[in-house]
């Protein structure tokens, strides 16, 4: 399938209203032996001809789960899930390594799941006879495994998808994952992104009103996910005799060519409150950042980004966020108009001052299990969610925002869609030699 994508600000509003529906429904072993544990390959057959849930009405018809990625999110999402709606099974556990899939069996309590791991757990999920599939693996693999869930679907056997974010990390791979979004949507695929904002009631009451026009014209915003750092995984332990390639999948935030920086693995949850609240991406981007804190740990991601993204109507919204030790935290979001502003967070407050001033006090519930919970009555319904694109967009979004930084250049969308042949990707996922590719330093970090 071509990946040449193009995306108009119509298009995108009309994607965005689609996705807003929801609210109306209601790394295993040592991968030099990539192969999977008991069940054998028999069982896997077995189950893949056994009883589907495709299109189901009743809300106690049984969901076969399959999770690619059994890190801290993957896990997370399937109690999510089992939290979101009744007759979720969970059948298969996938992961780079074994250690992570046999945790997460026991961690929640699946003692007769098939596990798989390898660098190709993810084709042994797919075919697992599942109907829907958790993709939590490091956002680098994730093209790859939403692409092939896509092609393991058929109009009699689609596999529905929940995907984190970011859905990639460079421009090919988010055009890559774009058309494969819109063949998921032409074959009715479900696919609900793990930007939860969109389902969390503050959020879809005070958009509205920003939509509505109760803000006015709107002229700026900012938007913040600042924090005091990430986790990072040495060389040691059960990974020591690892190869570095594998290890560097195991200490996967630290690499831009598997998280795509922080900006785009954290950042991107506020700029998507952007883009939903001015109905497309932004149309140019100037930012600027640095490694700073880090020190001289391993990777080459950096700890600060700072970017100024103008849309389409000329309005200018700041973008920032930071891993500083110590520093105070902010993670919000500020949308101003010409009669007042908004500011939002995660915790659910969500204020509107100005001529039309509004509190949100309704429910809270945890959005993490209502985005699930729109997942599955839009299966069940036959009336299929789908924010593939969507979320894609506002990766890439995050990723020319990074990519601005990075060269201390201004960076245009057309040219993230038309013209970028950026793909941080190795060229082959397999145990040996690492990939260090050089920490990015404007002046010397090419425009590609």
């Amino acid at each position: 399938m071509s990946t040449s994508v193009d995306l108009s600000r119509r298009q995108f509003i009309r994607a965005s209203a689609a996705a807003g529906g929801a609210s109306a429904l209601a790394a295993c072993s040592h991968a030099a032996q990539p192969t999977s544990t008991a069940p054998a390959a028999a069982a896997v057959v077995a189950a893949a001809v056994a009883p589907r849930a495709m299109g189901a009405q009743s809300g106690s018809d049984r969901l076969r789960v399959g999770v690619v990625g059994c890190g801290g999110r993957g896990t997370g999402a399937v109690r999510n899930i089992l939290d979101a709606a009744p007759g979720i099974e969970i059948v298969a556990l996938g992961d780079l390594f074994e250690r992570q899939v046999t945790q997460a069996q026991e961690r929640l309590k699946l003692p007769n799941v098939q596990k798989f791991w390898g660098f190709d757990n993810h084709e042994k999920v797919l075919a697992a006879g599942i109907d829907l599939v958790i993709l939590a693996a490091p956002p680098g693999f994730r093209p790859q495994h939403f692409e092939a869930t896509v092609n393991a679907s058929t109009p009699a056997r689609k596999i529905h998808i929940f995907c984190e974010k970011p859905v990639a990390v460079d421009p090919v791979g988010c055009r890559r994952f774009i058309a494969a979004a819109r063949k998921s949507k032409e074959m009715g695929i479900a696919v609900v992104a793990g930007t939860q904002r969109r389902h969390q009631q503050s959020y879809i009451d005070t958009l509205k009103r920003v939509h509505d026009g109760q803000l006015g014209e709107l002229v700026g915003g900012q938007c913040f996910w600042n924090g005091s750092g990430i986790w990072f995984r040495e060389k040691k332990d059960w990974i020591a005799g690892f190869s570095d390639f594998e290890w560097q999948c195991w200490n996967w935030y630290h690499w831009d060519w598997l998280c795509g920086d922080h900006i785009v693995e954290q950042h991107i949850h506020n700029i998507d409150v952007m883009n939903w609240a001015y109905g497309g991406p932004p149309v140019k981007f100037t930012g600027m950042g640095g490694r700073q804190s880090r020190g001289s740990i391993a990777g080459n991601i950096w700890d600060h980004f700072a970017v100024e993204m103008e849309y389409a109507s000329g309005a200018r919204v700041l973008s920032m966020c930071r891993h500083t030790p110590k520093s105070t935290p902010r993670v919000a979001e500020r949308i101003v108009g010409s009669k007042g502003y908004a500011d939002l967070s995660q915790s659910g407050t969500a204020t509107i001052k100005g001529a039309n001033p509004f509190n949100y006090s309704g429910p809270t519930p945890d959005p993490y299990v209502v985005e699930l919970t729109h997942l599955i009555e839009s299966i069940r319904k036959n009336q299929p969610l789908n924010e593939g694109e969507q979320v894609a967009i506002s990766t890439l979004t995050a990723i020319g925002g990074r990519i601005s930084a990075y060269t201390g250049r201004e960076v245009s969308w057309r040219w993230l869609m038309e013209g970028s042949k950026l793909d941080l990707a190795p060229k082959e996922f397999k145990a040996g030699p690492g990939f260090f590719p050089k920490t990015p330093n404007p002046g010397e970090t090419e425009l590609i």
